[in-house]
């Protein structure tokens, strides 16, 4: 007696997270703030807190010139929704009740400033990211990640200290140009994405990278990917919607796991 296989599903009945699309800027504005408090949870997770370095800013959907981002001084791992701070350009709070970090906001703001088109920055003193950074290199082709990011970031090939004023944040802006990351040399990375989740996992993706390279490069000679296969992987691997997707695996973790985040 033979067994009939059942009929294929139709795929428009599967479930496909998409990034959703917001008419009510109070609305968007509440979802920005639930990715940015769960993004800042997966990086204390990951282990990318050192002191009160590691931050990430989100714009404001409605004011102009303005960004959330984690309170100064509070573990990554214990920010909830109600504890993020909104502050203007020049780091004044407008909503909260914590200080922020004036050195890190200073270069999160220019940046912003640079690239209307962002919705969020990411920048923190991850341990793999610190020590290619101190090499002063790029990340190179070596695997099918490490594409996302050919031809698409760039070094900042000097150290002057800590960014306490808005010259230096221009100085990182302009280094950083059209693209998605930016390696800071001696001193870590920053990655920038149009939506929280998509800066999120580029700046995961490219810790990633980092830790990578430097254990082939200790293995061994690293065999790079030649650049028409580079520039392929890249074109389809490296925009801001494969990183969006990318990420909800971690948004889902993190809703489950701690859903108290979301107060």
């Amino acid at each position: 007696m033979s067994t009939q296989i059942p009929a294929p599903i139709p795929t428009d009945q599967l479930h496909f997270a998409m990034p959703p699309v917001h008419t009510d800027p109070a609305d968007e504005r509440r979802y920005r703030k639930e990715r940015l408090a769960g993004a800042l949870r997966n990086f204390g997770r990951l282990g990318y807190e050192d002191g009160v370095s590691g931050h990430i800013t989100a714009r404001d959907p409605e004011f102009e010139d303005c960004y959330w981002v984690n309170p100064f001084g509070m573990p990554l791992r214990h920010v909830t929704v109600g504890d993020l701070v909104l502050a203007n350009g020049d780091g004044q709070v407008l909503e909260g009740r914590y200080h922020v970090n004036q050195a890190a906001f200073t270069v999160h703001a220019e940046v912003h400033r640079a690239r209307p088109e962002l919705v969020a920055v990411a920048h923190c003193h991850s341990t793999y990211g610190r020590a290619l950074s101190a090499i002063g290199e790029l990340i190179e082709p070596i695997t099918q990640e490490a594409c996302a990011f050919y031809e698409d970031h760039a070094l900042l090939d000097e150290y002057t200290g800590v960014s306490v004023d808005a010259g230096e944040g221009k100085r990182i802006a302009v280094a950083l140009g059209a693209f998605k990351a930016l390696i800071l040399r001696n001193h870590g990375l920053l990655t920038v994405g149009d939506s929280v989740d998509a800066a999120a996992w580029w700046f995961i993706a490219l810790e990633r990278c980092a830790q990578v390279q430097l254990a082939a490069r200790a293995a061994g000679r690293p065999v790079l990917i030649d650049r028409r296969q580079a520039v392929a992987t890249r074109d389809q691997t490296g925009g801001d919607l494969v990183a969006w997707i990318n990420y909800q695996s971690m948004w889902q973790d993190i809703t489950r796991s701690e859903p108290e985040f979301l107060a």
